[in-house]
């Protein structure tokens, strides 16, 4: 009856879950369809008015044909219209809106329809590109923030319900299955658990609780059924707090703004006044000065001038970039962060998962009673008997060959194993298992920082075997690189052991290394860094308590094959093969990038100024402002197309 009602109730959860997900894709396609449904009526009706005017169709003339581009042009530019008109109000009248509006309203004046219609529609989709793109981010970080379980087994009534973690109260009983994430905090029920809290504080090692011990919500469960009482609301739980600090340290993460934008307030009412002048400065200088002729010139200066080519050639460096980091394995989530990469001068790192492999392995034996292919043999008949995360990782122990059988293992709470092999016996286990025992442990193993399992065979002090965290192959490259491209302050903020972190950091040769930090205190951290002058912050780091700090960060990077989805989907660059020494080539490429956008920008207003004085000299017609236009684009392709050249080595 109990098994029928959970999973009546986990397919309703599912069903309902299919249902939002169904509305939630209908809704988004709706959205999307109505926001580039303009631009697409304006796209058709302009191609449809240039085939016709290309095969001079009898009744597109005059008053059809102004009509025909004007239902064209207002779909994508009455909004840009109603903004650069909303900007005016607010005090802001030289906007790229109002250059815009102007621009396309005087190509129209001049005849020069078709023109008119594709400059706003280009600038229009472009916009709207940009738009959808960043709404689809912020949408995936909204919908992939929410990790917490999607339901809690809660006792009522003498049995398991499955409910809404939300509606879990105060002093009620939850049972988590193996695999399953706990759903608030409490207190363990059960006689013991053990629990990978690695989400929450990063620490490496899973954690062995006994009843009565402390359990917080986002812990996986990773040894068989167990009960804990709820002592705090889902919405006061551990993982509740670490969404809410990366939510806040999204919000204060300020917005870049496009270059354009920022340009556009000096370059627009430059161009403005100069046609002004273009149009009323040669009647006090010019014989038989004709008012038409030079408000035609100044037209066809505005039309050229508009911002057209460096709508293109900005992006399009910017592109290059995106697609060598891409194919080296590295993801920016927009152009902006190419830029910021750029700034970084300081880079903080987690340690598990980021420089180390997250992984327990035996780094080290030694035997002191027996050999070291005996004392193996001896540990892994017992441990066999262990599912322990420890236990594991020595039975994965590389050189192992045919091991003995062992009889009576029984587990000692809180120390390790006892058991009996070949008819001697054996102790498995902590230093307390062997002091509770009369054996005598060698000084040798006091400043072992790493997990350390002590053998004992017949009441004699047998060996140990160190169990650790491996680096990652390139975890040195990695610092040695950022070294060469000039970070010269690097650090490593861990939730893990300070002893276990500090080692690792002087094996590194890092500049500073913390350990034993909740996601507040790495926050702090490197809030602190971005208060000092001049200091631009990356972070690098992979869980879920990383994902505060990594919002928060000038840059934040994450490792995108074994990290959170959080941490993913928080991140501005993600290193999609896990490997640290990724972190100096995404400096490389950013700086590349710069430098070839920067010579697109100098390219494109280089052109750009000749024309414009061609243009009010009389001799530019609109054929040299597209011609203008197509060829900076096209010299800007091929100097982008040189990012995908470059060696990132």
């Amino acid at each position: 009856m109990k098994k029928k009602e959970l999973t009546h109730n986990k397919l309703e959860s599912e069903e309902g879950c299919c249902s939002d997900n169904h509305n939630a894709n209908t809704e988004n396609h709706q959205s999307n369809f109505k926001t580039f449904l303009p631009a697409t009526i304006s796209f058709i009706m302009l191609i449809s008015g240039i085939v016709m005017d290309y095969y001079d169709t009898a009744f597109f003339k005059n008053w059809i044909r102004l009509v025909w581009y004007g239902i064209a042009y207002i779909p994508v530019g009455f909004p840009v219209m109603k903004q650069g008109w909303d900007n005016i109000i607010k005090g802001d009248f030289f906007t790229e809106f109002f250059l815009m509006t102007i621009a396309t309203i005087g190509a129209f004046a001049i005849g020069h329809y078709e023109e008119g219609v594709a400059v706003m529609l280009f600038y229009t989709v472009g916009e709207l590109f940009q738009h959808s793109a960043v709404e689809k981010a912020r949408g995936n970080i909204k919908a992939l923030l929410d990790v917490r379980p999607n339901e809690a087994l809660v006792n009522r009534n003498g049995k398991f319900v499955s409910i809404d973690p939300e509606e879990v109260e105060i002093g009620e009983k939850v049972q988590i299955r193996v695999g399953e994430k706990i759903p608030v905090d409490g207190k363990l029920v059960s006689q013991k658990a053990s629990i990978n809290t690695a989400a929450l504080t990063g620490e490496s090692k899973p954690d062995t609780i006994r009843e009565g011990d402390k359990v917080y919500a986002g812990s996986i469960n990773l040894e068989g059924v167990i009960e804990i009482e709820s002592t705090k609301l889902f919405t006061d739980s551990s993982i509740s707090r670490i969404l809410d600090l990366v939510q806040n340290a999204t919000s204060r993460k300020s917005k870049t703004e496009l270059f354009i934008r920022k340009f556009a307030r000096i370059y627009t009412p430059i161009v403005v006044f100069l046609a002004i002048g273009v149009t009323l400065l040669p009647y006090f200088f010019v014989d038989n000065y004709v008012f038409e002729n030079w408000l035609y010139r100044a037209l066809i200066f505005l039309v050229i001038s508009c911002p057209c080519a460096l709508v293109i050639s900005i992006p399009l460096g910017y592109f290059g970039g995106l697609g060598a980091a891409s194919r080296n394995g590295i993801l920016f989530k927009g152009a902006s962060f190419l830029d910021a990469i750029t700034k970084i001068n300081t880079v903080a790192m987690d340690k598990t998962g980021t420089l180390t492999k997250g992984v327990f392995k035996v780094s080290a034996i030694k035997a002191i009673a027996f050999s070291e292919e005996e004392l193996m043999q001896y540990l892994l008949a017992i441990e066999a008997q262990s599912t322990h995360p420890i236990a594991r990782a020595i039975m994965e122990y590389e050189h192992k060959k045919n091991v003995y059988q062992a009889h009576n293992v029984s587990e000692i709470a809180g120390m390790g194993l006892k058991g009996n092999v070949n008819g001697k016996t054996i102790l498995v286990g902590n230093k307390s298992l062997m002091i509770s025992n009369n054996i005598e442990v060698p000084q040798e193993t006091e400043p072992i920082v790493e997990s350390i399992v002590m053998i004992a065979i017949d009441k004699v002090f047998a060996g140990y075997v160190i169990v650790s965290d491996q680096l990652k192959v390139d975890a040195r490259e990695a610092i040695t690189n950022l070294r060469k491209v000039g970070i010269k302050n690097i650090i490593m903020l861990s939730g893990d052991k300070a002893s276990i972190t500090e080692r690792v950091g002087l094996e590194l040769k890092l500049n500073q290394a913390k350990g034993g930090l909740l996601p507040e205190d790495k926050l702090d951290e490197v809030e602190r860094l971005k208060r000092i002058p001049g200091t631009k912050v990356a972070f690098v780091g992979d869980g879920i308590n990383d994902a505060p700090v990594i919002a928060t960060s000038d840059v934040g990077i994450a490792m995108g094959g074994l990290g959170s989805d959080v941490a993913i989907e928080t991140a501005d660059v993600i290193i999609q093969t896990d490997q640290p020494s990724k972190i100096a080539q995404a400096i490389k490429i950013g700086r590349s990038t710069r430098h070839i956008v920067w010579q697109n920008i100098a390219l494109a207003f280089g052109v750009k100024l000749i024309v414009l004085i061609l243009g009010a000299g009389g001799i530019a017609t609109m054929w040299e402002a597209v011609f203008a236009d197509v060829g900076v684009a096209f010299l800007a392709i091929l100097n982008a197309i040189r990012l995908q050249k470059m060696e990132w080595s």
